[in-house]
């Protein structure tokens, strides 16, 4: 019985720790150190860019954070350019938004110059921000690149649609979309 005890007693005091461990105690945010805390938010991803949304970023629901659903925004442009799924071991943070690589090397790339490979209209269709000043969902696998920018649409028949005057929507997508706020999502 006193064996059931000490067990007991030593689960109970790993649970508290690692209770403790997952999330900061109030003490140390009173004492300002947040360097700690910081430092394990940050091993969390391979980089992490700092920065705040200038528009809105589609995520799946309001308040997520994975952008593009998690999709690899670097491989569009490499290879054969086939979009690939990321992995959370190369997730990088930009603008609060999580970027998922399939590879380090595409991470890399990425920290190296995140508004190269960042989609436009923070991953809403193209076609429904240019043609309608509207957020709608794009689909990371209904894009196209141009002129060195990715565009997402919301489907093939949206796409055929942004393809019929892609210079125009293109034009009216960048003056409508910054007259969005980063706090705005798209809702059914």
């Amino acid at each position: 019985m006193t064996n059931s005890i000490f067990k007991t007693a030593v689960v109970s005091v790993l649970l508290a720790s690692a209770a403790a461990c997952s999330s900061p105690s109030e003490e140390t945010a009173d004492t300002g150190d947040s360097a700690a805390v910081e430092a394990t938010a940050e091993t969390a991803y391979f980089a992490d860019l700092g920065g705040e949304p200038t528009g809105p970023i589609h995520t799946a629901s309001k308040g997520e954070t994975l952008a593009v659903s998690g999709y690899d925004v670097v491989s569009y442009f490499t290879g054969d350019g086939v979009p690939v799924v990321g992995s959370e071991e190369f997730t990088v943070r930009y603008n609060g938004y999580d970027y998922r690589f399939a590879n380090e090397e595409n991470a890399a790339a990425f920290v190296d110059d995140a508004a190269k490979y960042a989609p436009a209209y923070g991953g809403y269709c193209a076609w429904a921000i240019g043609a309608n000043d509207a957020l709608a969902p794009g689909d990371p696998e209904v894009y196209e690149i141009v002129d060195g920018t990715l565009y997402l649409n919301f489907n093939e028949s949206v796409q055929d649609r942004w393809e019929a005057d892609i210079p125009g929507f293109i034009v009216k997508g960048d003056a409508n979309y910054p007259t969005h706020s980063a706090d705005e999502h798209f809702q059914d």
